[in-house]
């Protein structure tokens, strides 16, 4: 069967998607303790048997492992990895976050576009000029006694051919606040995935507290 990989136009921002067990980090050559945004392999049995880092390293785990949000059989999944390497190519597995993944949606085709401002603390391209990671801060509280969700999705609004042919497409940050209220702040990760018809730059739009943050990447 093709594997496929896992997305969601829009990213339901929850605050416990860690999965996390006790663990030693040990004391041999390769027994230290990492953590990495990767892709992980899932196999039939809705288990992770091997991972990608955005380094472009590729591990196999010691033992397949499993997740609450691993929902979907022969795919692969975006996530945070805690592991330990062990050996060259071999990982054992200590912890794993569901990352949320952003597709770009023409802008058209959503009927609301809220832009409530939040909090970045840091954007990049990874190394294999897959993704677009944002490390957001999103300002949070608790009603009826449960923590408020935030809503995010990612709008293209149009893809221009410059003077010299290249093709720029511009984004924008979607973000609902809902109802959650402002009375601490809570740091999460998420990933823009680039499309397989990539254009040559991005220019990303977000809303902030400070005004709109722009970032240009050339791919």
């Amino acid at each position: 069967m093709k594997k496929t990989m896992v997305y969601s136009a829009f990213a339901l921002l929850l605050f416990s998607s860690c999965e996390k067990e006790s663990y030693k980090t040990g004391e041999g050559t390769y027994s230290l303790m990492q953590a990495d945004f990767a892709e992980l392999t899932v196999n039939t049995q809705k288990q992770a048997t091997a991972f990608l880092t955005d380094e472009g390293e590729q591990y196999t785990l010691t033992a397949p492992a499993t997740a609450s949000w691993i929902q979907r059989p022969d795919t692969s999944y975006r996530a945070i990895i805690y592991y330990n390497k062990v050996a060259e190519g071999l990982a054992e597995k200590l912890s794993l976050g569901a990352m949320g993944v952003l597709r770009p949606i023409e802008h058209w085709r959503f009927k609301e576009e809220p832009q409530d401002p939040l909090g970045v603390e840091s954007v990049w391209l990874t190394k294999n000029g897959k993704y677009i990671n944002l490390g957001l801060l999103l300002k949070n509280g608790r009603v009826d006694d449960e923590e408020g969700t935030h809503v995010v999705a990612l709008a293209r609004d149009t893809i221009l051919v410059n003077p010299d042919q290249t093709r720029t497409a511009y984004y924008r940050l979607l973000h609902s606040q809902g109802n959650a209220p402002e009375y601490y702040t809570n740091r999460r990760y998420i990933s823009i995935l680039i499309p397989q018809d990539r254009p040559d730059s991005v220019k990303l739009s977000i809303q902030t507290y400070s005004g709109v943050l722009k970032k240009e990447f050339k791919l």
